[in-house]
């Protein structure tokens, strides 16, 4: 009995870890990576010096404009904003070494977000 608890115990917590990891290892088309690529470019220097108050307001207007039925964004709109909230995971990096992995994790989810997904979701959305 206490083996098969054991079991059952480590089979929950491998999914429990495998399954964020998984998630994040969409891929996203080689056209969405080339806009994340110049979006960073053109975003990186401004957004490292971006403050907490710049960034809180940048990432609740994603979400506010995300879970708003009526907006839809446009590709490049929806990828600026992801980008840019993975691009201040950068900054968090540099401010908290300590953390630097989980910066580098969070900024690996940003960054596999998909806009087809997004429009999956808006189109839930209208149901």
């Amino acid at each position: 009995m206490r083996n098969i608890l054991f079991s059952v115990l480590l089979l929950c917590l491998i999914f429990s870890v495998s399954e964020p990891v998984f998630s994040q290892s969409k891929k996203i088309s080689l056209d969405d990576k080339i806009l994340q690529d110049s979006l960073y470019k053109s975003n990186k220097k401004k957004v490292l010096d971006f403050s907490l108050k710049e960034f809180d307001a940048l990432f609740f207007e994603f979400f506010s404009k995300k879970n708003d039925p009526e907006i839809i964004l446009s590709k490049t709109e929806f990828y600026n904003y992801t980008v840019q909230i993975a691009t201040f995971s950068d900054r968090l990096a540099r401010l908290y070494p300590d953390q630097k992995e989980v910066a580098a994790k969070n900024k690996e989810k940003w960054l596999s977000e998909s806009y087809e997904d997004y429009l999956e979701y808006k189109a839930s959305q209208k149901k």
